[in-house]
């Protein structure tokens, strides 16, 4: 499967104001970790290895050059 990477969210603004809301109020940490489960959560929704190390790739590009 090859991964969506053009816009394909419907309701964009609004579901990345409902992202932002769920992190206010929160510390850094609480806000990392809430990340963390989020994506734990998507990634056992879309279950296939195959695509999961697909988009950890795609999300790992440009990370490995020196800032």
């Amino acid at each position: 499967m090859t991964l969506i990477t053009s816009p394909n969210i419907a309701q964009a603004d609004e579901f990345y104001a409902e992202l932002l809301a769920a992190h206010n109020g929160l510390s850094d940490a609480q806000s990392h970790a809430l990340n963390a489960q989020l994506v734990l959560i998507l990634a056992n929704h879309v279950g296939d290895p195959n695509t999961l190390k697909e988009a950890l790739t795609l999300a790992r590009q440009g990370f490995d050059t020196p800032p």
